[in-house]
């Protein structure tokens, strides 16, 4: 495989940027490789600046649900931006898209957009603190909510894969405020939520983890926390940045039957581009200025590019047998997976739900992060090479997901599969 121009142009970018990247994981530091430069994306395949082209199983990180460059979402982005990019006004796309993410999202009664999931979070935080009173943020060890300060502890995505233990930066008196707690433990949380002295003002979290690797939630865990949220008087924040309009077309919330009181989604609200938001019952919303106290702004907040794209993007996996579709490819996926797992020469396990998947190149369940840390790493960095130079582009990093789009036709998968195959019989310890 060649990679001469990527190797030039990550030797430039480390001159004008830090690591030669705007994104930490994108370094490729644990798994032992350099980037690669990717110069455009079609479908579910990538093709970098040296000509080689790649299965891609990353999705811009989750949000290609529909694949790359989908042509409705490609005319309407075009469309849009003849007459104008931003605006810092208010548009008639805003209202449309707002329609239908309040019609689709079980939660959500009113929505307020901004332009990125770490904004979405810490704006809901700061409303589940100005609407309660309270100060303290329950979150679970292992789950990502952006690189707000208060979030940065016992996190998952870069921090874990890169292993940073915080962030220098962050000041004390902002964490003191932040209990990070077990993911899947019943009995730590009643006993953590029970405690009034921690004056908490809500709990934010991943209904399917994603970013310590894909780890759903033990059978009863969401209901129970749903449970003391509710009589406790605590905000529950579910995190969908990753499942949102990926496990479902209301996300994980319409998957479980659970609905929190505030929801946060991420990109795939605008079909890839830069865009969050976070939304849910109206009279949490309301405490939002212009119409409350609580504070949060945006020139950018509802651009008219990423409104147009997420609204084609929702109109098209909002069509009858989208997500049947979906979770039918995957579920066989999935199994086929499992087989060759069972079949390699590490101890391998699949965490799957839905289009999102990890490996775990362990031989113990992977139920929280204690479990998901003990992944041999230096596996996973064996695997990531080998299916690259195969022609597959998974997540630099042992702690992401998989994700499977509308684009990945049988071919694809098959031909993913033989990679797969080939990739496992040649990792050693």
């Amino acid at each position: 495989m060649k990679t001469d121009r990527s190797a030039q142009l990550f030797l430039e970018a480390k001159t004008l940027m830090p690591g030669g990247v705007n994104s930490p994981v994108r370094a490729c530091r644990s798994v032992g490789c350099e980037p690669l430069f990717v110069r455009k994306a079609s479908g579910c395949m990538l093709t970098d600046v040296d000509g080689n082209e790649f299965i891609d199983f990353v999705g811009s990180w989750g949000p290609m649900i529909l694949g790359h460059s989908h042509p409705e979402v490609v005319e309407a982005i075009c469309r849009t931006a003849a007459d104008g990019t931003s605006f810092g006004a208010p548009s008639p796309l805003e209202v449309e898209l707002a329609a239908m993410v309040c019609d689709a999202v079980p939660s959500i009664e009113k929505v307020r957009f901004v332009n990125s999931g770490t904004e979405a979070t810490m704006s809901a935080v700061r409303l589940a603190r100005g609407y309660t009173g309270r100060k303290a943020v329950v979150k679970f060890d292992g789950c990502y909510h952006g690189h707000a300060d208060s979030f940065l502890v016992k996190a998952g995505s870069g921090v874990i894969t890169l292993g940073i233990p915080g962030s220098p930066g962050v000041p004390e008196d902002i964490v003191k405020n932040t209990l990070s707690i077990p993911y899947n433990n019943e009995a730590v949380l009643e006993q953590t939520l029970r405690n009034a002295s921690l004056d908490i003002a809500c709990v934010i979290v991943e209904p399917v983890a994603g970013n310590m690797g894909v780890v759903a939630p033990a059978p009863n865990f969401l209901r129970r926390l749903r449970e003391l949220t509710r009589e406790l008087g605590i905000v529950l924040i579910f995190d969908e940045v990753i499942t949102g309009f990926r496990l479902a077309l209301g996300g994980a919330q319409e998957r479980f039957g659970i609905i929190p009181d505030l929801t946060c989604l991420g990109k795939i609200i605008g079909g890839g581009l830069p865009v969050g938001a976070y939304g849910g019952k109206r009279e949490l919303m309301e405490m939002i200025a212009p119409d409350g106290p609580v504070y949060q702004a945006g020139t950018l907040s509802g651009n008219p590019l990423a409104m147009a794209a997420g609204l084609a993007m929702l109109n098209i996996v909002k069509r009858p047998g989208f997500y049947a579709e979906l979770e039918e490819k995957s579920a066989w996926f999935g199994d086929e997976m499992e087989k060759l797992a069972a079949a390699a020469p590490v101890p391998i396990v699949l965490n799957r739900i839905g289009s999102l998947m990890t490996c775990f190149f362990t031989d113990k369940p992977v139920t929280d992060f204690e479990s998901a840390l003990q992944a041999n790493t230096a596996l996973y960095g064996q695997y990531y090479r080998h299916m690259l130079a195969g022609g597959v582009w998974l997540a630099p990093s042992q702690f992401e997901a998989a994700f499977i789009s509308a684009a990945h036709d049988r071919a694809h998968l098959e031909q993913a599969l033989r990679v797969t195959e080939s990739s496992f019989k040649k990792l050693m310890v």
